[in-house]
């Protein structure tokens, strides 16, 4: 009985030191057990609210360290906060350095090349001329004017034979209902309530002839001369500019040549060539837009031309045939009647 007891008790105690968990501080000495009721309360709090991420620390050292290895991660938040506000004022500032240097270069360039334009226009100063190329300019200056006048005229025209268009179709109208209602002279009401809507049938299509044609000198003069004209523009203020940084070379060439002048003007001769290749690189672009302005103008006009004459031709002739006929030759498409009044929605 004794030892059988002995027994019981024994195994009584293996199974209780099997399931004890023996904690293990910094030093390696062996600790109070705690207690199961501490132990559960822990655990259910931390299922229950979580880990809060805003208070987090991170240790240092290892497991079980001291208090004084462990840093909070708010003051890496901050310190990544102040890193940050750091590189975006970095970045403004580099923006702003950027603009005040742009701003800079340009009341340089613009004193400079005010000056050479005074000096130009009081004979103080020279300037680079290519008379052939001056003389294209101006002549695409002119032809630009009396095109112009052309599509003022030709915009006239139309506005003008649109409303005895327009009356002649009232009249028109007016001689077919009175025709209906005057027996007498039905027949002389008829004739003329005929001829009237031949007549603003055929103003019809001459008026599309007509405003096709303005369409297309529009076109040739606020489209494509006015694009050559921007370039000439261009290419005169890059004249102006490299004239302007040329007189600057010179001025400083005939200068002492000290150390500080030696640089000054080094940084002079490579501005004077970035200039130069600019009034270059334009001249060239004017030159060939000329051209290309020219054929397109004879291509454009000789057909406009030839269209205008013909329907003019066909249309006081009579010859109704004649007209439509140039029409369809010059793919001239009339709009229905009614196309040019605004729908309901455009109205309300």
């Amino acid at each position: 009985m004794p030892r059988f007891r002995f027994s019981i008790m024994a195994d009584s105690i293996m199974s209780k030191a099997a399931t004890m968990e023996i904690p293990i501080n910094s030093n390696g000495d062996t600790g109070s057990l705690p207690e199961d009721d501490s132990l559960e309360q822990d655990l259910q709090q931390v299922m229950v609210s979580g880990p809060n991420l805003n208070e987090t620390s991170i240790v240092s050292g290892g497991y079980g360290g001291p208090a004084g290895g462990i840093i909070p991660t708010s003051s890496i938040k901050g310190s990544s906060n102040h890193n940050l506000g750091n590189s975006q004022e970095e970045l403004t500032r580099g923006v702003a350095v950027e603009k005040l240097d742009s701003v800079k270069k340009w009341g340089i360039n613009t004193y400079k090349c005010t000056k050479q334009m005074f000096s130009e226009r009081f004979g103080r100063g020279s300037r680079t001329v290519d008379l052939e190329l001056e003389a294209q300019i101006d002549l695409l200056r002119d032809t630009k004017l009396k095109y112009e006048n052309i599509l003022r005229l030709a915009t006239a025209l139309t506005t003008h034979f649109q409303s005895m268009v327009e009356t002649q179709q009232a009249l028109g109208d007016t001689f077919t209902d009175l025709s209906q209602k005057s027996p007498e002279l039905q027949d002389e009401f008829g004739y003329n309530a005929e001829t009237q809507k031949l007549l603003c049938k055929n103003g019809e299509s001459l008026l599309g002839a007509i405003s096709f044609f303005v369409s297309s000198v529009d076109t040739l003069v606020n489209k494509t001369m006015e694009d050559t004209l921007l370039t000439i523009k261009q290419y005169e203020n890059a004249r102006l500019e490299f004239d302007a940084y040329r007189s600057d070379l010179e001025e400083l060439s005939m200068g002492p040549r000290d150390a500080a002048s030696m640089v000054r003007i080094e940084v002079a001769q490579q501005e004077y060539q970035f200039y130069r290749d600019k009034y270059e690189r334009l001249r060239s672009d004017v030159t060939i837009k000329l051209k290309f302005l020219e054929e397109n103008k004879v291509k454009v006009m000789h057909k406009q031309l030839l269209l205008f004459h013909n329907a003019i031709s066909a249309y006081f002739a009579g010859n109704q045939q004649q007209l439509e006929q140039t029409l369809i030759q010059f793919n001239v498409k009339l709009k229905p009647p009614g196309s040019d009044k605004p729908s309901w929605l455009e109205e309300q």
